[in-house]
Formats: C-alpha cells, structure tokens, sequence
C-alpha cells in the first residue's frame, strides 16, 4: 500500500494529463487503474487459482477458399508500433531495422498487405499505433508507398501517455531537467482506449470491416492469413489470440491457463506471477502454451463490450516498478501502470485461441533474433512473407558486451550473417568479427580474450573451426 499522500494523487495525474493534450478516455482509463493501485492491487495471478489450457490447432481446421475470401475481405489490420528498440541501443522505431534484402520491417509489413490486396481482392486496410517518438520517422519512411492508405481511414493513430508515479506516495514524478522521462506509455493493452478515444472503431463498422488482425510490428510472421481469418469469422468468437508451443526460451514468459472461477482464459504474464509459482510458470509440460501477440477481436463485440462498461475495458493490471530514469539506478522508484492486450481474452464470454505453427511467431526483441532473421534460415517470397527454409530455428547467444547494440552488432556482422541452415546452436563469447560467407554447422561455441576474426569462407563446425 502507498503512504497517505496518496489522496489528491490522481488529481494532479489527471490535470497533468489534460495540460498535455490525452484525451478523456485514456485519463478515465488511467484513473480506473490508479484506483486499483491506490487500494493494494498486485494483478497477481497465483497458481492455485487456475488449470492449465488446450486447443485445437489451425493444422486441424476446415476453412474454404470461400470462407478464407470473405473474412479477409472484411478485415482490418493493426500494427503495434510504438517501440523504439532502446535494448538494442536504437533511438527510432524498431521496425526502420533493415532485416531482409534492403528493406525493413516496415517495407516488409506495407509489401504483404499490398500483395494480400490483389490476391483476394480486399480493402484490408493498415493502421499503425505508434508513439509520439515512433509517428514521424515511420510516416517518412512510409510515404513512398502511395497505394497503402484505405480512403477514410488513417494510416496511423497514436497511443496514450500516462504519468510515472512515485512509488513513494503514487503522486506523478516530476524530472525537469528531462520532462520526457515523467511520461511513459500504458502497455499495448492501451490499444483498445485509442481506438475508442479516437474514433476508430466506430469508424470501422461504419465503413464495413467487421474483424480486426492486430500484431507487433517487429514480428514479420504474423502475417493476416485468411485461413486464420475465415477460422475466426466460422468460429463466431468475439476474441481470439494465436498461440504456439513454450520452447526453452519462453520458460520466463507468459502463458495461457483456465480461470477455475468462471471458465474464462487468461493470460498470465510473468509479471503476475508470485514467486512461490516461477516453477509452476516454467513447466512446459503444465503450461504448454504461450501468446504470439496475433489477436483478432469482432469489432462489433469489442464496441459493445466497451459500452456495457462505460468505455473501459477493465484487463488485469500491471505494476511495473522501474527507476525514473531507467538508464540511471539511482533516481526514484517509480511504478508504471501497464495493461497487455492480450489480457482482453478474459474479458470475452467464449473467447477463443488456437494452436498456430512457430513460422507465426518470428519476433525479434534482441540481435540474437536479428542474426537468425537476417541469416538464411528464413527466404522471402513474392508474397513477402518468411518462408522457413531450414528444419529448426538455432539457438543464438552473441556476448551482450560486444553485440547487444545494432551499431555494434552491424560492425561485427559487416558483410551480412553466416550461413544458419545446418546450425543447431552459435554461442559467441568475446569480440568476434565474421567475414562473408562463413558457414556454422551443428553446435558451435567460440570464445576469446581477445578481438578475433573469423575469415572469409570459414566452416565452423562443433567446438572449433574447419
């Protein structure tokens, strides 16, 4: 619980909001959640509290061409994109990465839609979330694509700002030698309060669209598939997420269980897990199941969804206690009230979710991703869309000292990425620089004191070179 100067911290929260231009609907949003801040809320979620989850797989579904046509027909595609890349030392949006051939995440994103238009002869309209820091580099690096805007719908809509607050006394922070570092985004959650607040879903309707495909930009797999569509439309659902099988490396993250309450899906995050349960999170066996951030909602359920509860959504919340400045430890504790959108599941009476394949799900949050998405593990067809080329994806660790950062990271990579397809594991230890064509091949582990080069060519194979 927060000390007693909690009492007119929402009203200087929401004065602050309105100076800065937010609008009304995200400052009722914010202050629902302040409230569930203010009285001890956690948005925990403990293990004794629900079962573990299946379901039916897309590989297992009967959708016609028919069906498959109409639904896509009558889709609108959302990208989140709103992040900056800052753990990867970025200052733009993520998604102005080259990752392919010359062309970035964005040009890769406004090639599969233009291409899905002509083949099913659909609208299929594309709106950006961006963030105030994400509108003008994205817009610029957009505009070459003139056919890309839908008549009557924007290309972008921009995502709210909440103030940090103190963890101390829950009154907003206060930074004047860096305002920016007062504000933060509201999670992707946020996504449903913008279009509300914006005007977008109703919007939609009116212009004819009645499904929404919403993804991350930086996940080049989540393309809006009308198999994936026509499931949606056929199933009647009001909401519906796709998920893959937990690997290794999702063991930290999120999953899908049962509430026992009431039979509704959720989706815990591992913020929401208490630490008696962080085993219980890391069963594969158990929680077999984790979220691609692929979700498709009915626009008509989400508006009366939205309107039965006066114009909030009411998801989980988030605590996120982080420092003001998160670069600098020692300025004051700060919590984020954060909301992820995949959290709505919970909300839907017969919300649903489907196994999907892992060529879905290609996010890429560190260069370890960058390296296999830009290697040729991956080609990119006419359709501009992932074609995995190799059996398995490899396991990549480059040492975070020398290639956590794209500009480091590009330096050591100066001639593109070795050769992955026979690869089962690269560890990199050290500062190593790969010359072109090298060729990793099984497990293969490299370790120095001291700057090394791979040459030109070069096999690696198991613990050493060829």
């Amino acid at each position: 619980m927060a000390s007693k100067g909690t009492s007119n911290g929402l009203e200087l929260a929401r004065t602050k909001m309105r100076e800065a231009g937010v609008d009304e609907v995200a400052i009722d949003t914010f202050a629902h959640y302040y409230r569930l801040l203010e009285h001890g809320e956690t948005g925990m979620i403990p293990e004794s509290t629900i079962d573990p989850l299946d379901m039916e797989s897309l590989a297992d579904v009967d959708v016609t061409d028919e069906v498959a046509g109409e639904a896509i027909r009558r889709t609108a595609v959302i990208k989140l994109n709103g992040g900056l890349g800052t753990s990867m030392g970025m200052d733009r949006a993520k998604s102005l990465l080259c990752v392919r051939r010359g062309l970035s995440f964005l040009d890769i994103i406004a090639r599969q839609v233009l291409h899905l238009r002509q083949q099913y002869d659909a609208p299929l309209p594309l709106l950006l979330m961006n963030s105030f820091r994400t509108s003008a580099d994205t817009m610029a690096a957009l505009a070459r694509y003139t056919d890309l805007p839908v008549e009557g719908l924007p290309l972008e809509f921009l995502q709210n700002k909440e103030p940090k607050l103190l963890a101390a006394d829950l009154r907003p922070a206060a930074w004047p030698k860096d305002p920016d570092l007062e504000w933060c985004p509201p999670g992707h959650g946020d996504i449903y309060t913008a279009l509300r607040g914006q005007g977008l879903l109703d919007t939609l309707l009116e212009a004819g669209y009645r499904h929404v495909f919403v993804s991350n930009s930086d996940n080049l797999g989540a393309v809006p598939d009308a198999r994936v569509a026509g499931w949606f439309a056929q199933s009647g659902a009001p909401f519906a997420i796709e998920a893959v099988r937990r690997t290794p490396s999702d063991r930290k993250g999120g999953h899908f269980a049962r509430r026992k309450e009431d039979g509704r899906i959720v989706l815990r995050e591992s913020a929401q897990t208490l630490d008696a349960d962080k085993e219980a999170l890391a069963d594969l066996d158990r929680h077999r199941f984790t979220s691609t951030n692929n979700l498709w909602f009915d626009l008509e359920a989400m508006v009366q969804t939205l309107d039965s509860r006066g114009g909030i959504l009411g998801l989980p919340l988030i605590r996120n206690v982080k420092t003001l400045d998160p670069g600098d430890p020692r300025t004051p504790e700060v919590i984020q009230i954060e909301t992820a959108m995949g959290a709505a599941i919970e909300v839907f009476e017969g919300a649903r979710t489907i196994e999907v394949g892992r060529d879905r799900f290609v996010p890429v949050k560190t260069t370890n991703d960058l390296l296999v998405l830009r290697s040729d593990i991956y080609g990119l067809g006419k359709d501009f869309v992932l074609d995995q080329t190799a059996d398995q994806v490899p396991y990549v660790d480059l040492d975070g000292d020398f290639f956590k950062l794209v500009s480091d990271f590009d330096k050591r990579f100066p001639e593109g990425a070795p050769s992955l397809k026979e690869a089962t594991s690269l560890r990199v230890g050290g500062d190593w620089t790969f010359g072109p064509e090298v060729k990793v091949v099984g497990d293969v582990a490299l370790q120095a004191s001291s700057a090394q080069r791979v040459p030109a060519g070069t096999v690696l194979a198991g613990d050493g070179r060829d």
